[in-house]
């Protein structure tokens, strides 16, 4: 009987025993689980760090280098303040498609990485003059309406007078004038 009885005992204990490990078990996995999603949370937050831009300082001081905000900076250091290049005014007849004629009249100023730029624009300004008007001669009026259309017209001619000068850098194409008839 005593046998009988610490067969029982011991069958209760390994119950027991289960019935221990199961809410420890539980504790582990929710353990693990809120360490898993700590991780997640690290990893997803360094990864939208980087891909703002938020990190390139401190992948620049790892790697050695300047972040490209400060490079930026240096260069017009050294150069000085900025430098701008006006061009001459241009009028254009805009592509309407129909017998109606619409003008477009503008002015622009080019911003140089540096000084020594201007003479390699000056050299090559009948082609960026060529350039910008092929261009603006095959826009519509309403390409030119409201901020997005401003914003790609800056692209392309910033594309088109880069191509022309191409060794001299060109920051951007500001616009001075800019008037539509």
């Amino acid at each position: 009987m005593a046998d009988d009885d610490e067969d029982v005992d011991t069958g209760g204990d390994d119950g027991g025993d289960g019935g221990e490990s199961s809410p420890e078990g539980g504790g582990k996995k929710k353990l693990l689980i809120i360490v898993a999603l700590l991780l997640l949370l690290i990893v997803g937050g360094l990864a939208a760090a980087y891909f703002t831009g938020l990190m390139d300082p401190v992948i620049a001081m790892i790697t050695g280098g300047a972040p490209e905000g400060e490079e930026g900076a240096e260069q017009s250091e050294e150069g000085g303040r900025a430098v701008f290049y006006d061009l001459q005014e241009m009028l254009v007849n805009l592509n309407t498609g129909g017998r109606e004629s619409s003008f477009l009249k503008i002015r622009v100023s080019l911003e140089l990485a540096n000084q020594s730029d201007i003479p390699r624009i000056e050299s090559v300004m009948p082609r960026i003059v060529d350039n910008f008007q092929t261009y603006l001669r095959e826009l519509r009026i309403d390409d030119l309406k409201g901020s997005a259309g401003m914003y790609r017209l800056r692209e392309e001619l910033l594309l088109r007078v880069s191509a022309a000068a191409a060794p001299a850098k060109i920051k951007d194409v500001l616009f001075k004038e800019m008037l539509v008839q």
